[in-house]
């Protein structure tokens, strides 16, 4: 194997994470997230030669990542239930789960609902950068990132709270 694909395969394996949290955040059925997770990985493959080391691998990492899960929606026509409506079996779901399983999939569930630069904020934010880091990846003012921040993390509350689950 040549050194070029050991050192994409060691930096994809220690990022991996976000890989993960981006297609659970886009996708809420097992299948279509690892559709979606080899559809990034290749991705990122075919674009590496291009990634010349001007920004952390994790921030050219997490750009390819959203920009193909916004494509992958668009080219599988996937569209999310956002009509509020969910499963009336969530309860059980619940029993089945310990009680962190349970918050983290209501939370996806709510995540999934939020527009397009929402979502990304959000994932920003999960992964602790900065309202400055954040808006310069997203091309917008740090005000701007902390203002989205702030009404996402609401809408999040609210839809948590529509599925019935109290914090």
């Amino acid at each position: 194997m040549e050194t070029r694909e050991k050192e994409f395969l060691s930096l994809i394996e220690q990022h991996k994470g976000i890989i993960h949290k981006i297609t659970k955040m886009y996708m809420d059925d097992r299948d279509d997230q690892q559709d979606l997770f080899q559809e990034i990985v290749y991705q990122l493959w075919k674009s590496y030669a291009a990634f010349k080391g001007d920004s952390k691998f994790s921030t050219w990492m997490y750009r390819v990542a959203l920009n193909t899960a916004i494509i992958f929606l668009r080219k599988e026509k996937k569209k999310l239930d956002t009509s509020g409506e969910f499963p009336e079996n969530i309860a059980q779901e619940e029993d089945q789960h310990n009680e962190k399983e349970a918050r983290l999939k209501h939370f996806y569930q709510a995540v999934q609902q939020l527009e397009k630069v929402e979502k990304a904020i959000i994932f920003y934010h999960l992964e602790d950068y900065s309202s400055r880091e954040i808006g310069e990846s997203l091309g917008i003012t740090e005000g701007n990132v902390r203002v989205k921040l702030n009404r996402a993390k609401n809408k999040i509350k609210e839809l948590i709270k529509l599925q019935g689950y109290e914090f």
